[in-house]
C-alpha cells in the first residue's frame, strides 16, 4: 500500500503542503466500468472542492 499520496490539485479539501493527499481513503473509478486500459480512464472521487 502507498505510503504517501500525492495531489497537484490544490483548490481541494485534502490536498496539503508538499502536494500530499490528507484523506483518510482515496476512491478511484473507471469510466469504462469496472476495468481500466490506462489512468485516462479514470477519476480519483475523493476530490472535494475547498468551501
Amino acid at each position: 500500500m502507498a505510503k504517501d499520496v500525492l495531489c497537484e490539485v490544490n483548490n481541494c479539501h485534502y490536498w496539503k503542503d508538499g502536494n500530499l493527499c490528507s484523506a483518510d481513503k482515496i476512491y478511484v473509478v473507471s469510466h469504462s466500468g469496472e476495468q481500466a486500459d490506462n489512468s485516462r480512464e479514470t477519476d480519483c472521487k475523493t476530490f472535494e472542492a475547498l468551501s
